[in-house]
């Protein structure tokens, strides 16, 4: 038993670590190609099957289309498409990783291990991780193998396992409370395969466990969207709602003619793997025409609430009562400074939907926001100034000058988007302009990659973690190549003579240099974490 746990923990880690590797070094290039799979179902269902494929998991996709629809970038059909495409594509996965093939794992090891160590670029070296990852799989599965043969001829094991090829809805139960606890459901269907292609598990219970890995598989999503805006949550559970119920519905099938998975394979191993990948299939064709009228339903039993009328009253993290007590006044400080860059985060969510569409209320309220982070960054820089006369050591002086700085260069991010991309936003409903297709998708995707990279940049202000801390500014490099590949691709569009793009040149042009004024500042966060850590030069002159 204790091989079996170590061989699933490994197997649990190593689903984890493809993830992390996909979601490192390719996340933004995933976050664009999801949102151009808005224009037509069948490509949001096979954008979501590539996504689960590469990210093996239908959950990170949820998540991830999660925050397309809370910014209006996905609607929640659409979005609902994408999950149950994702759903065949974690199906897929479990079908390629079982495939044994013994000289890919020594492969994947050596090319993996190279990669990594060798690799330049941060892309490079999460590559490296994804093919260890691969290789760990691998691995873990060869050890479930070798750790259960044992138990094939257990008289305790064969009551258990009978027991539970008799009572499916135990197994289901069990299915999904496993693929919850390890919030894998790849891992966890794995697991269950592996268990019946070693006369563990008998074909039903085995089956009947699959599919409560999907029910299980579903919850992780909802609960991970759980605060999320609502038609966020809509989405997620239409997709619970489809999948679970759907799963409950094949379980009683099973249960009144198990004769059926002889169907779907000669081993208990093909049958179970093969009824995942049919059940998701099936689901994804039945479902995809029916996308509309289900979200509409959902939304019928999750409509928007109405809120009090009173609103409480903000509460300022500086207090004056701390000042006397350095350390804990400049966490204060920077509890309220994280405050400070999540506000302009929602203002440039905020103002993007503006260059299509103008409204003079979320205008407003990005002014106003700017008007408070103004005040926000005046009261950072007091409260540090009154510090300072207390008296502090040098870590904890140094640590509120790095404060100070980043204060200052969130607050010209505000600025940006306030006095820039809102006015030029403006100016495109005032002279009844539009950008031309391209460069519309272009500015896009540009913000899409400030977004999540100011979002790395929140993490990190909380976490002072270096490997991220170096990811951040990684990203500063990337975004300046980018701005000036799109800056290249405008004037090429001005050669041609395409007449929106040179309506709207400048436009364009600063609104593009005004995301990069965004993403440097954001990036600022990571500086002193890295030289603290020696891994900052000194100079970038040759």
């Amino acid at each position: 038993m204790i091989h079996i746990a170590g061989a699933a923990a490994l197997l649990i880690w190593a689903v984890r670590l493809v993830r992390t590797g996909v979601e490192r070094g390719f996340a933004a290039p995933m976050r664009i190609w999801l949102r151009h799979s808005a224009k037509n179902r069948l490509l949001a269902a096979g954008t979501g099957i590539g996504a689960a494929v590469l990210l093996q998991s239908a959950t990170a996709v949820a998540v991830l289309v999660s925050n397309f629809i809370s910014k209006g970038g996905v609607v929640t059909a659409t979005g609902l498409a994408i999950l149950l495409g994702a759903d065949v594509g974690s199906a897929l996965v479990t079908q390629l990783l079982m495939v044994r093939q013994p000289i890919l794992i020594p492969l994947l090891l050596i090319v993996g291990v190279v990669v990594f160590l060798r690799g330049e670029g941060s892309n490079t070296r999460q590559t490296g991780r994804i093919l260890i990852g691969l290789a760990l799989i691998f691995v873990s599965l060869d050890m479930i193998r070798s750790a259960t043969e044992p138990m094939i001829l257990n008289t305790g094991t064969q009551a258990i396992m009978a027991y539970l090829g008799r009572d499916l809805l135990t197994a289901f139960l069990i299915g999904a409370v496993f693929a919850w606890g390890v919030h894998s459901s790849v891992a966890a269907v794995l697991l269950f395969v592996t268990l019946a292609g070693q006369s563990i598990l008998p074909s039903p219970a085995a089956a009947a466990m699959i599919l409560g890995a999907n029910l299980g598989g579903g919850f992780i999503a909802f609960v991970l969207t759980y605060s999320a805006p609502l038609a966020s949550r809509r989405m997620v559970m239409a997709n619970l709602l489809l999948r679970g119920g759907g799963a409950v519905l094949v379980v009683l099938v099973i249960a009144a003619m198990p004769e059926l998975l002889t169907q779907l394979g000669a081993t208990p191993a093909r049958q179970s793997i093969n009824l995942h990948l049919a059940f998701n299939v099936a689901l994804a064709i039945v479902a995809l025409p029916f996308v509309g009228p289900i979200t509409t339903a959902v939304s019928y039993f999750m409509a928007e609430k109405t809120g009090p009328s009173g609103a409480l009253d903000v509460t300022s993290a500086l207090d004056p009562a701390l000042l006397d007590r350095p350390q804990r006044a400049v966490d204060s400080a920077a509890r309220e400074l994280l405050g400070m860059g999540q506000k302009i985060e929602q203002m440039l969510i905020a103002v993007n939907p503006l260059y299509d569409q103008w409204n003079v209320t979320t205008a407003s309220m990005i002014a106003d926001q700017d008007k408070a982070i103004k005040q926000t960054h005046l009261d950072i820089k007091l409260y540090l100034a009154r510090l300072g006369q207390k008296g502090m050591d040098e870590d904890l002086s140094r640590r509120s000058l790095e404060l100070a700085s980043i204060s200052s260069s969130l607050d010209s991010a505000s600025d940006a988007i306030t006095r820039t991309m809102l006015d030029l936003a403006e100016r495109l409903h005032r002279q009844k302009l539009q950008f031309s297709q391209q460069g519309r998708d272009e500015i896009r995707d540009f913000t899409d990659r400030v977004q999540s990279n100011a979002k790395l940049a929140l993490n990190v202000m909380m976490n002072q973690n270096p490997a991220e801390a170096r990811e951040l500014v990684a990203a500063k490099d990337k975004v300046r190549k980018v701005e000036q590949k799109l800056q290249r691709s405008h004037i090429g569009r001005l050669r041609e003579g395409l007449v929106e793009s040179i309506e709207t040149s400048n436009i364009h042009q600063e609104t593009l240099r005004a995301l990069k004024q965004v993403n440097n500042a954001f990036s600022m966060v990571g500086y002193p974490i890295l030289h603290k850590s020696g891994d900052l030069l000194k100079s970038r002159l040759a």
